[in-house]
């Protein structure tokens, strides 16, 4: 295994990620999230990264009685975070990991030379690396 210093975001990010268009319903973001079994999605819109949206922002939105009372018309684009914090595929994994902690983020996009999404990567994936970085001096 490479050591960690070799490791690229690219290496250990998860592909083709499931997206939201900025227009959904937030009602179907709840579902993908759910039927994924993740915890945040990159907000789309004209195919461009626009945000992102995640299991937080919902929970907190579903707390504030107004936004509740008006849940089945509320949009993705009213909730989410942006602008996205993403970073490219040739980062390095202690890159990533700075930009996460400085940011109180558990999530960053991964995006290719033109600033599309093509991957994501957790603080789970992170905690993996030094995992097996771990095991391996075991």
């Amino acid at each position: 295994m490479k050591t960690n210093k070799a490791l690229r975001v690219g290496n250990l990010m998860s592909t083709e990620p499931v997206v939201v268009d900025e227009d959904a319903l937030v009602s179907d973001a709840e579902l993908l999230l759910r039927s994924y079994r993740i915890t945040g999605l990159p907000v789309v819109a004209d195919g461009g990264l626009v945000g992102v949206i995640s299991q937080t922002d919902l929970l907190n939105a579903r707390s504030s009685e107004l936004i509740g009372e008006n849940w089945s018309r509320v949009r993705v684009r009213h909730l989410m975070t942006r602008p996205p914090v993403t970073v490219h595929t040739e980062a390095t994994v202690e890159h990533a990991a700075r930009l996460m902690l400085d940011g109180h983020i558990h999530r960053l996009v991964v995006v290719d030379d033109e600033g599309s999404p093509i991957g994501v990567v957790t603080t789970s994936d992170l905690l993996r690396v030094v995992l097996d970085r771990d095991a391996g001096q075991a």
